[in-house]
């Protein structure tokens, strides 16, 4: 069994006491460092933990994107938690590049299991984080169609162009209209996106991997329907 090693970012002396006495009982999980702070991490950490859980709001002030960004610049993976649901800091820190979004009112069996999901390169689902994908409006999210967003999605998945196309029930050509389309509405929106890593990411940062697209043969005019995984 491979074990997931665990550092955790939390001014809560108490959690991360518990923390470490609770991960202490799981086989797959080892914890390697805690720190109230990120910089407290980055300097003390005895070796650079597959995942960390970070604290959304730490007593010291600092932004919780740019804590995310700073963790994840160094390749770590990072699951965010929180007190209580932040509808924008929940967006904004999955953009920074967060792999998961998770309220503290979660039991520890379902924490470890968002470790779990996170460590396999997956992004770790919570109604908290749906709701707040959900009510997300701003300027910077494009409208995509039913169509688009489901070319999108499969391509962005890993799937080749001819794949897509077969999924969705269209011709290669006409997949890659839809693409062409949703990367300039990104780039209008001010995302620029230009690769299929690139591509990939808007899905992570949008939400976009929680649809289930039923698709016809028929065009965008009120024929698809996009239904939320659970």
């Amino acid at each position: 069994m491979s074990v997931i090693s665990v550092s955790v970012v939390d001014d809560d002396r108490m959690l991360l006491d518990g923390m470490a006495a609770w991960l202490g009982s799981a086989s797959d999980l080892r914890l390697v460092g805690t720190a109230a702070t990120v910089d407290h991490l980055l300097d003390t950490e005895p070796e650079r933990a597959d995942v960390v859980v970070l604290d959304l709001l730490l007593a010291d002030g600092s932004a919780p994107a740019e804590n995310v960004r700073r963790l994840v610049a160094t390749g770590r993976t990072v699951l965010v938690v929180s007190v209580v649901p932040h509808v924008v800091h929940g967006v904004d820190v999955m953009r920074a590049g967060a792999s998961g979004y998770l309220t503290k009112d979660h039991d520890l069996p379902t924490l470890a299991e968002a470790i779990r999901t996170v460590a396999r390169g997956e992004v770790a689902h919570s109604p908290e984080l749906a709701f707040a994908w959900s009510c997300d409006e701003r300027p910077d999210r494009p409208k995509l169609s039913p169509r688009e967003r489901a070319v999108l999605v499969a391509y962005a998945s890993g799937m080749t162009l001819t794949a897509t196309a077969r999924k969705v029930g269209i011709q290669p050509g006409t997949a890659k209209q839809y693409l062409d389309r949703v990367k300039a509405k990104y780039s209008d929106a001010g995302r620029p996106t230009y690769t299929k890593l690139d591509l990939a990411d808007r899905v992570r940062e949008d939400g976009l991997h929680r649809y289930r697209s039923a698709t016809s043969e028929d065009g965008d005019a009120g024929q698809n329907s996009s239904t939320l995984v659970p």
